[in-house]
């Protein structure tokens, strides 16, 4: 009787392990072709072959690939960027300078800030990108004007370089 239990026992382990093998195998793992794929990262940039440019006469949602585009050419360049470096390359790739803010690179005690804002308005709407440490690094979204016609909340600096 003994010996029928330790088998029993026995016969019940290799199937419980046998289980949990083949649900290795056939739950979820990734496959030979699953691999291949890329995952997708939100908080990079889209790629593309061709690269993208300004789209004057479409909406900032059509355009926020290319504001991701231009500000992570600058973050590639420099990951210490601040402030000018954004708004220089957004200038640059053909943004209209009087529509931007910026916060500045420092907090009030002197400091570097946790990370810096800066946005453009844009045909009725607000491309806003932040970067630094405090903010996982580069994040961009497209946000309605505020009600005086701004983008950012609070005190900005000058761009009057």
């Amino acid at each position: 009787m003994r010996r029928r239990v330790g088998q029993a026992a026995g016969a019940a382990t290799l199937a419980v392990a046998t289980a949990v093998l083949l649900a290795g195998c056939f739950g979820g793992a990734p496959t030979p072709s699953d691999s291949a794929r890329p995952s997708p990262d939100a908080s990079a940039p889209p790629t593309s072959v061709t690269p993208l440019v300004l789209q004057p006469d479409a909406s900032a949602d059509d355009n926020l690939p290319y504001f991701d585009q231009v500000n992570a050419a600058v973050i590639a360049a420099n990951g210490a960027a601040g402030g000018r470096d954004f708004i220089d390359a957004l200038i640059a790739g053909g943004f209209d300078r009087a529509a931007m803010a910026v916060t500045s690179d420092e907090t009030t005690l002197g400091e570097p800030a946790d990370s810096i804002q800066f946005a453009v308005a844009f045909n009725g709407a607000c491309l806003v990108g932040q970067y630094g440490p405090k903010s996982d690094g580069y994040q961009s979204a497209v946000r309605p004007a505020l009600g005086n016609g701004g983008c950012l909340v609070g005190q900005t600096r000058p761009i009057d370089w």
